[in-house]
């Protein structure tokens, strides 16, 4: 059997102009992931990251304990198909375009607007977001220049079956983002598609998602795991 470690980015920039890097604690939560997985002695025989800045970097953090340690830590293996789905698309054009033929939406696209240098940012823009991300998932509102749900739930699809088509005995750690675990955790119970959106929500900050595999058959072995970090570095965004 093969192991298969998908592994959440840390602690990104949400709400900033560069939001795709890792805030001082994202960077520390990477640290401790790197901390925990070179305690476990038990070294990777294959690395993989998304393309963006918060999935690599959280990689190289985590690399970088790895060599510190003397332990080996092969040459990773970048692969765009498991970015995350394109959220400044989906709020810089669906949003508006929702909000313009909703006006119960329009409400809560103002709340968070209100609420957005407040304590309470976080929980006015899920609340938005999540209606957002309804309306996404089913398709009601499309546009050519933002990847659609059917076309993100595909191409992670793709990866995760190409990745564990094969058999052997492979320890393989992929960094990723809360939207591709969640379809890949999705697709392995069978759930319904729209579960894995529901999944998305739940991924905290440099959690371990973790499945067995030996030529294609897959299962599910952890889900979200956070034991690994303190409290304080428990974070969903």
């Amino acid at each position: 059997m093969s192991t298969l470690l998908l592994v959440r980015h840390g602690q990104a920039r949400a709400f900033e102009a560069e939001s795709d890097r890792l805030t001082e604690r994202g960077e520390e939560q990477a640290r401790a992931v790197g901390e925990h997985l070179v305690s476990l002695g038990e070294p990777f025989d294959v690395v993989i990251s998304g393309t963006l800045t918060r999935q690599r970097r959280t990689l190289e953090i985590v690399g970088d304990r790895f060599r510190a340690a003397g332990v080996e830590w092969p040459e990773p293996i970048l692969d765009a198909a498991w970015n995350e789905y394109a959220a400044d698309g989906i709020l810089g054009t669906l949003m508006p375009a929702l909000a313009l033929r909703d006006p119960a939406f329009a409400e809560r696209v103002q709340a968070f607007q209100e609420a957005s240098g407040g304590p309470e940012r976080n929980r006015f823009f899920q609340r938005m977001f999540e209606r957002l991300m309804a309306e996404w998932e089913r398709g009601s509102i499309t546009e050519p220049a933002v990847e659609s749900f059917a076309a993100f739930h595909g191409r992670v699809s793709a990866a995760f079956d190409e990745l564990t088509r094969a058999g052997g005995n492979r320890r393989i750690a992929l960094f990723t983002s809360g939207g591709p675990i969640g379809v890949s955790v999705q697709r392995v119970l069978e759930a319904p598609e729209k579960t894995a959106l529901r999944l998305n929500w739940r991924v905290k900050n440099a959690s371990f998602t973790e499945f067995l595999f030996s030529e294609g058959r897959v299962s599910l072995d952890s889900f979200n795991v956070v034991e690994h970090l303190a409290t304080p570095l428990r974070t969903f965004r």
